[in-house]
């Protein structure tokens, strides 16, 4: 496999990553976060730092809507429910876990 080629599989590997965290919307970023210890944020964050590392100037908030699909404070209203107390626990559980 050539690098073209390992390009352009990673390319439609990540669309289709993109495109089942879209047809799970009833996937939380916490739920994400506890499990994965990463979120569609974090895939925003990322997508941005790529871009800017290949001299792209992409900002956060562009870079959250190619992840979400649409504008991150139209997902956040429409999908996004709060947090629960447990889901917080387990959060914080993970987070204090990788300090120790």
């Amino acid at each position: 496999m050539d690098n073209d080629q390992q390009t352009k599989i990673e390319a439609a590997v990540f669309r289709r990553l993109i495109k089942h965290l879209d047809d799970h919307k009833d996937v939380q970023n916490i739920d994400l976060m506890i499990l994965a210890d990463f979120c569609r944020n974090c895939l925003g964050k990322w997508y941005s730092a790529a871009a800017n590392d290949q001299g792209i100037d992409i900002d956060y908030e562009s870079a959250r809507e190619v992840i979400y699909g649409m504008p991150y404070s139209e997902w956040k209203d429409k999908y996004q429910a709060k947090a629960t107390p447990e889901q917080m626990a387990a959060f914080e559980a993970k987070q204090a876990s990788k300090k120790a």
